[in-house]
C-alpha cells in the first residue's frame, strides 16, 4: 500500500488545492459578472466580500483554538464540504431563476465562517509533515498554486460562461471540492508534538482561544509584523474591491479585459514564486516582506490606479503580484519557525 508522506504528502493535498482554487475562481469570476450585470454597480461586489471576511475576523480566536484541539484533517476536509454545499445551494437557486443578489451575501457570510479555520488548519498541518529546511519550498509552491490557479480560472470561465453559462461553472466548482477532499481522506497528517508553549496554552476553551492573541504580545518582533501586515491589508482590501468594478466600468464592461488584466497579474505571481521557489528569497525574511510591500505598492497598486487603458492595468497588475510570492513566502517562513507546531492553529488564527 502506498504510503503518502514527507514531501509527497504535501504535494497530492497542494495538488487537490489547486484544482479547487480552479473552481472557486471560476465562480467568483462568473458570479462577478453576473453580480455587475444585474446592478451595474460596486456595491454588490464590495459587500460579498464584507460577509465573507467579516466572520473570519469574529470567528478566528475560536477557530484557532479548535484547530489545534480537533483532528486538523478533518477540520479541512468539512470546510471544504461546506463550501461546496454553498455552491451547490447557489446552483440551485440560479437554476431556479431565483438567485438574488443577497443570497450571495448569505453564502459569502457561511464560506467565510467556515474559512476561518480553514487557513489555520491547513498551514498548521503542512507543518507537521514537512521538516524546517523544507519551509521555502512549501511557500513557493503555495504561492504558485494561488497564482497559477488565478490564471487559469479566469482564462477558463470566460471562455466557458458563454458554452455553458453561470450553472455549468458552479457544477464545475462542485466537482472541483470533491477532488479536493478526494486528496484529504489518503492522506495522514501527524500530531504535532507537544511543546512548552503548547503545555502553557490548555485550559478551557476560552483561554486557548486567546492564547494566539498572548503568544503574539509577547514576542515584539511578531507583534510588529502583525500590525504592519494588519494595516497594509486594510488599505489593500479597498483596491481588491474596486479592481473588478474598475476595469469593467472603464471598459464599457468587457470581460475579456478583466480576464485579461487577472490572468496577467497572475503570470507575475506565477514567475515570482517560482523565483522564490527555487533563490528561496533574502536569508533576512524580514527584508523581502518590506521591500515587496514598497515595491507592490509603488509599482502595481498606484501604476493600476493611474491607469486609463488595457496596457497600463495589466502591466500594473503584473509587477503587483510579483512581489507577492516574496511578501507572502517570507511572512510564512517567519511565522512557521517562530511558532512550535502545536499552538499554530492559535497564533495563525490570529497572523495577519
Amino acid at each position: 500500500m502506498l504510503r503518502w508522506q514527507g514531501m509527497r504528502a504535501f504535494l497530492l493535498i497542494w495538488f487537490g488545492q489547486v484544482i479547487s482554487l480552479v473552481g472557486t475562481g471560476m465562480t467568483s469570476f462568473a458570479l462577478a459578472i453576473w453580480a455587475w450585470e444585474e446592478t451595474g454597480q460596486a456595491t454588490a461586489l464590495a459587500l460579498t466580500i464584507f460577509f465573507f471576511m467579516t466572520p473570519m475576523v469574529l470567528l478566528s480566536p475560536l477557530s484557532g483554538a479548535m484547530v489545534d484541539r480537533y483532528n486538523r484533517k478533518l477540520i479541512m476536509a468539512s470546510t471544504d464540504l461546506s463550501a461546496g454545499l454553498v455552491t451547490v445551494a447557489t446552483l440551485l437557486l440560479y437554476n431556479a431563476d431565483a438567485l438574488q443578489i443577497w443570497h450571495l451575501y448569505v453564502g459569502a457570510a457561511i464560506s467565510g465562517a467556515f474559512n476561518s479555520f480553514q487557513f489555520p488548519a491547513y498551514s498548521a498541518a503542512i507543518s507537521t509533515l514537512l521538516p524546517r529546511e523544507q519551509f521555502r519550498a512549501r511557500a513557493g509552491l503555495l504561492s504558485l498554486a494561488e497564482t497559477g490557479s488565478q490564471i487559469l480560472a479566469p482564462i477558463l470561465a470566460g471562455a466557458l460562461i458563454g458554452l455553458i453559462g453561470v450553472g455549468g461553472i458552479l457544477l464545475l466548482d462542485i466537482l472541483t471540492f470533491l477532488v479536493a477532499i478526494a486528496t484529504l481522506a489518503v492522506v495522514p497528517i501527524p500530531a504535532a508534538p507537544i511543546s512548552e508553549a503548547g503545555r502553557a496554552a490548555r485550559g478551557n476553551l476560552w483561554h486557548e482561544s486567546w492564547y494566539g492573541f498572548q503568544f503574539i504580545r509577547e514576542r515584539p518582533s511578531l507583534l510588529g509584523l502583525q500590525l504592519v501586515f494588519t494595516g497594509i491589508n486594510f488599505v489593500g482590501a479597498f483596491g481588491v474591491v474596486l479592481q473588478a468594478a474598475y476595469i469593467l466600468a472603464r471598459s464599457g464592461s468587457d470581460q475579456v479585459a478583466l480576464a485579461s488584466v487577472q490572468s496577467v497579474g497572475a503570470v507575475g505571481g506565477v514567475i515570482g514564486s517560482l523565483v522564490m521557489s527555487v533563490w528561496g528569497g533574502p536569508r533576512r525574511h524580514v527584508w523581502a516582506v518590506m521591500g515587496g510591500m514598497f515595491f507592490s505598492s509603488l509599482a502595481g497598486v498606484s501604476l493600476l490606479g493611474l491607469g486609463q487603458d488595457l496596457v497600463v492595468w495589466t502591466l500594473a497588475a503584473f509587477l503587483m503580484t510579483f512581489s507577492l510570492p516574496f511578501i507572502n513566502g517570507s511572512n510564512q517562513a517567519i511565522w512557521q519557525s517562530k511558532t512550535p507546531p502545536d499552538v499554530q492553529g492559535r497564533v495563525f488564527s490570529r497572523a495577519a
